[in-house]
């Protein structure tokens, strides 16, 4: 059996998870105030959502990675004794990673660099990292990989309730921002990632408040007799974290825990600072 390297794109936030796994981490570009920032390593979740608080008319744009980029990436796991490897990007119509992944995998030559479009961002994306490094480790085939890749990303949904549109809106990163009207940016609408890898409006709701028990709701009716695993992301906001959970913990006591993860730089400059969003991947 070929020994398979995994390799995914920093949009995962794989850098806030503790893990035993080696994976190269394709880390984009934050620009803010004429600087520029690469995820995780200059500017934390953290530091750089207090930045968007602070400072209401702050927009920050990102840049992927170049090709020249990931092909080091690639050589370097190569030289590690990697015979092929499985690249986890990004869904492909929410970045330009995955096809400066696929023109980096293609100037490989001979050697094998399949890139995978997670139609996903963030945990859901992390979560299939790690389970393909896993499986990897086991020994397993890269087409037993990609089929498991398969089922994590037929089988999750995400749904967020955001502050704000504008950050969305700028970056040109809401799919069907067409269908409201009016005063847009005062919304607080629900989204989701949808199955063709999109961030879609879903209703429009006029308070935060009620956005993000909509999200619970939601949650709540669509994992009612599944077996789960229930995460909550975040860009800063400990408070509303704390009271999802609670909501969803008192109404549904059979789960007995529920993590949550930071979206990262480059993720949260499409969507602001005090989001919420709540999902769930449904067990094998």
């Amino acid at each position: 059996m070929q020994k398979i390297g995994i390799v995914v794109c920093g949009n995962s936030g794989i850098d806030y998870i503790d893990h035993e796994y080696d994976i190269p981490v394709i880390r984009s570009i934050l620009l803010m105030r004429g600087e520029e920032y690469t995820d995780f390593v200059d500017i934390s979740a953290e530091d750089f959502y207090k930045s968007l608080n602070e400072d209401d008319k702050l927009i920050a744009s990102t840049s992927q990675a170049s090709t020249g980029e990931m092909l080091e990436i690639y050589e370097a796991a190569k030289a590690k004794g990697y015979e092929q490897l499985l690249v986890i990007s990004i869904s492909q119509k929410l970045s330009g990673t995955y096809e400066n992944a696929t023109l980096a995998a293609n100037m490989m030559g001979e050697y094998k660099v399949t890139v995978f479009n997670s139609l996903t961002l963030s945990y859901p994306q992390a979560k299939m990292a790690l389970e393909a490094a896993k499986m990897a480790k086991e020994d397993k085939s890269l087409e037993e990989i990609i089929e498991h890749m398969e089922y994590i990303r037929d089988n999750h949904t995400i749904w967020f309730a955001v502050d704000t549109l504008k950050y969305l809106v700028a970056n040109g990163r809401l799919s069907g921002a067409s269908g409201f009207v009016g005063s847009l940016l005062k919304l607080k609408p629900l989204l989701q990632v949808s199955k063709e890898g999109t961030i879609d409006s879903v209703e429009k709701i006029r308070t935060t408040y009620k956005a993000a028990n909509k999200v619970v709701e939601n949650f709540l009716a669509e994992t009612e007799g599944k077996d789960v695993e229930p995460f909550i992301i975040h860009s800063h906001a400990p408070e509303r974290v704390a009271r999802v959970r609670k909501m969803v913990m008192d109404a549904r006591p059979d789960i007995k825990e529920i993590k949550d993860y930071p979206l990262t730089p480059v993720v949260g400059a499409h969507a602001g600072p005090n989001i919420v969003a709540m999902g769930y991947i449904i067990n094998k």
